[in-house]
C-alpha cells in the first residue's frame, strides 16, 4: 500500500460517521423517535474519535491521542447503552 491510503480510510471513516450523525439527526427532527437521538450522538462521537485518529497518526504525531480517542470510543458506546436503557423504562 502506498503512503496516501491511511489517510484515506482515516478522512473516509469520519465523513462517513459525520454523515450518519447528521442523517440521523435529520430525520430525528422529522420523527421526534429519540433512539435516533441516541444514535446520532454516537455516531457524533465517533466521527469525533476518528477526527482524532487523523490528528495523532497524521498531523500532530509527538502527542499521544491514545486516552482521548479511548474516551471517545467509550462514550459513544455508553451514549447509545445509556439511550437503549433510557428508552427501555418508558
Amino acid at each position: 500500500m502506498t503512503d496516501w491510503f491511511p489517510a484515506l480510510v482515516y478522512l473516509l471513516c469520519f465523513l462517513t460517521g459525520g454523515a450518519c450523525a447528521v442523517l440521523l439527526a435529520r430525520n430525528y427532527w422529522r420523527t421526534g423517535a429519540r433512539v435516533l437521538l441516541w444514535s446520532a450522538l454516537c455516531f457524533l462521537l465517533l466521527a469525533g474519535n476518528s477526527f482524532v485518529v487523523i490528528l495523532d497518526l497524521l498531523v500532530i504525531r509527538t502527542v499521544d491521542f491514545r486516552l482521548v480517542r479511548t474516551l471517545l470510543s467509550l462514550g459513544a458506546v455508553g451514549v447509545l447503552l445509556f439511550g437503549f436503557i433510557w428508552d427501555l423504562e418508558e
